[in-house]
């Protein structure tokens, strides 16, 4: 069992890559529907990093909040405010670049110098999305007189944040592996 799994590193790699391309693509596209834009407003409004690429800023008073949609609900007046926004465009375009990171990602098998690339992108993305947790109020259960709130008590946004630093730690692998197969080659070209 031991030599097996072994053995296996460099196919378990790939597994990883592929892994990380199915996560980017599936998030990625599905950036391009209304209700995961809505979604990811909190996040951005708040992030130093992204918000500001939006029409408003989060201390607007015409705040996001005011215009939070539930996942699936389509609220008229709260759409127009996320078009006027470019809560859709801004979305469209980060999806684009998700895929595109999980592509990189997913070349690596054949391409090291694209899986290095794909590897250092997946780590920058993961660190800026772990950031919410510092940015995103909503990252944390609030105050609502139950004695749990706050750090350390993740809400379903925070949960979901936290694994990315499986993303981080994946993100690594494959810029490291990336780099031993670009070294091999560049070792091997001059013997």
């Amino acid at each position: 069992m031991l030599e097996f799994l072994a053995n296996s590193q460099k196919n378990f790699i790939n597994f990883l890559r592929i892994g990380i391309f199915v996560v980017m693509a599936w998030i990625g596209g599905l950036k391009a529907f209304q209700y995961e834009a809505d979604g990811i407003i909190p996040f951005v409004a708040n992030s130093p990093f992204m918000n500001f690429l939006l029409s408003k800023s989060a201390d607007d008073a015409d705040s996001y909040k005011l215009h939070k949609n539930k996942e699936g609900e389509v609220i008229p007046e709260n759409i127009k405010w996320h078009e006027a926004n470019g809560t859709y465009v801004f979305s469209y375009g980060l999806g684009a670049v998700i895929v595109l990171f999980g592509i990189f990602v997913l070349l690596g098998i054949w391409f090291p110098k694209a899986g290095l690339v794909g590897g250092i992108l997946t780590v920058v993305m993961s660190v800026v999305t772990l950031s919410f947790l510092i940015t995103t109020p909503e990252t944390w259960v609030p105050d609502l007189a139950g004695p749990n709130h706050g750090f350390p008590y993740l809400s379903a946004a925070g949960r979901l944040v936290i694994k990315d630093i499986i993303m981080l730690g994946g993100g690594f692998v494959i810029a490291a592996d990336s780099a031993q197969k670009l070294l091999r080659q560049r070792k091997n070209s001059f013997s």
